[in-house]
């Protein structure tokens, strides 16, 4: 392995991989791979479905593309930045983690070093990953080659915060495996590094991370259904108590996605292989997951919903992807919220300008709204995910989508400035 110019590979092109492979690539030689063959051809041609990227920082770039895992064989460093979801049991599934580790098996030489950027729970990288990698090379982990660990930071949509700006927390088995870590991920974060004790501590900060951002989201989603009891609006609360210098401004909503809606699982799952139980992880958990119901039975509420008459009554959901401005829908929580609305008797359409039609069909069985203009006119008005195309409908928009007397249902408090046309009814979460 040469010090100065190591050959990197980096497994997983999606939110996490694509970036972070492309920021590598302008200083290091960088082969990405990718076992979909679709993907790899559209990011060939610019294209980047997940809106991260942009076409000419693609064409652009040195990095090279691939779905052989034979061309990762040279390389002296591989990072790992594929997907690790929950199963249905909301158990971990390292299935993808451990085929990645298969691959790296097969490629990797003697002195190789291979680091993790996946979400897990502590013991994996060196307990699982280390051991699959070994296996299937044959060579001992520790002494043949070598693991270390950074997991990703980053955030779907959010083009401040991009891996070339953000602290990046690393850590490895040698002191010379932190050195390696150091000198590639301090070419692309300007030396913003932070070097953690060990490897099961960086596994263990990234996992509380998203974890604390789940249950101070179920506080306030807690204290948003207290508050309704008692007429009062969570959001002038929260405006209030925000001028406080310490206080913390999460806002409630419908909790989904690959990051905060799954990494308290693997925390709980490591805690409970320990003998502890985690209630206040759990906790958060179960109340966030409960959200998309709730709301669909208050806007029921709202609406007088008489289940002889629900049938006739017809609702637009405004956004499916499981946050604003981004077409990701994995885990996406607004499907909860459709299915209690259709289970409670009414007609559901849902739009979303961003999401794949195909992928929204297969996943969930939803067809979406082709297009606003000709969606219908409909009783309520559901702004569940606050793309930018929907914090900027006016009141002619209103007027056309929802029938005189109908409701406008907004659960990110994205119209709260926003005047109705006259006659409509207004929700708030």
């Amino acid at each position: 392995m040469s010090p100065d110019h190591p050959r990197v590979s980096v497994i997983g092109l999606g939110y996490v991989g694509l970036p972070l492979a492309l920021a590598l690539a302008r200083h290091f030689p960088v082969m990405g791979f990718d076992a979909s063959e679709d993907r790899i051809c559209q990011l060939r041609k610019g294209q980047d479905s997940t809106g991260e990227v942009d076409s000419d920082a693609l064409l652009g770039s040195a990095l090279g593309l691939t779905t052989d895992p034979d061309e990762m064989a040279a390389s002296d460093l591989f990072i790992v930045a594929v997907p690790t979801p929950v199963d249905s049991a909301n158990r971990p599934n390292l299935e993808a983690l451990l085929s990645a580790c298969r691959l790296v098996g097969r490629s990797i030489r003697p002195g190789g070093v291979v680091v993790f950027e996946s979400t897990v729970y502590p013991g994996v990288t060196e307990d699982i990953c280390g051991g699959n990698i070994a296996e299937i090379s044959g060579l001992e982990c520790g002494k043949d080659f070598f693991l270390g660990y950074s997991p990703e930071r980053m955030n779907p949509g959010d083009k401040v915060h991009s891996v070339d700006r953000i602290t990046k927390v690393v850590a490895g088995q040698t002191a010379e495996v932190v050195d390696l870590l150091t000198q590639v991920y301090g070419a692309v974060t300007n030396g913003d590094l932070f070097v953690a004790r060990d490897i099961r501590t960086a596994e263990a900060a990234k996992v509380i991370e998203n974890a604390q951002r789940d249950i101070n989201i179920a506080f306030v989603n807690e204290i948003t259904q207290m508050f309704r009891r008692a007429g009062l609006s969570v959001y002038d609360v929260l405006e209030a108590a925000s001028t406080k210098w310490n206080f913390l401004d999460f806002r409630p909503g419908l909790v989904g996605g690959h990051c905060i809606g799954v990494d308290p699982f693997y925390l709980a799952h490591w805690a409970q292989s320990l003998g502890h139980h985690p209630e206040i992880i759990l906790a958060g958990r179960r109340l966030n997951d409960s959200m998309g119901a709730y709301v669909a039975d208050e806007i029921a509420r709202a609406l007088k919903a008489d289940e002889n008459e629900n049938g006739r009554r017809r609702i637009l959901v405004l956004g499916l992807t499981f946050k604003e401005d981004v077409p990701d829908l994995r885990n996406s929580r607004v499907v909860d919220l459709v299915l209690r609305l259709r289970q409670l008797g009414f007609k559901v359409d849902v739009h979303d300008p961003l999401a794949d039609r195909d992928e929204a069909q297969t996943v969930y069985g939803i067809e979406l709204v082709s297009d606003l203009k000709t969606a219908g006119s409909f009783d309520c008005l559901v702004g569940a995910v606050p793309h930018r195309q929907y914090r900027e409908l006016d009141t002619t928009t209103f007027d056309r989508l929802v029938r005189a007397g109908g409701l406008v249902a907004d659960v990110k408090g994205l119209w709260r400035n926003t005047p109705l046309p006259a006659g409509l009814q207004r929700w708030e979460l």
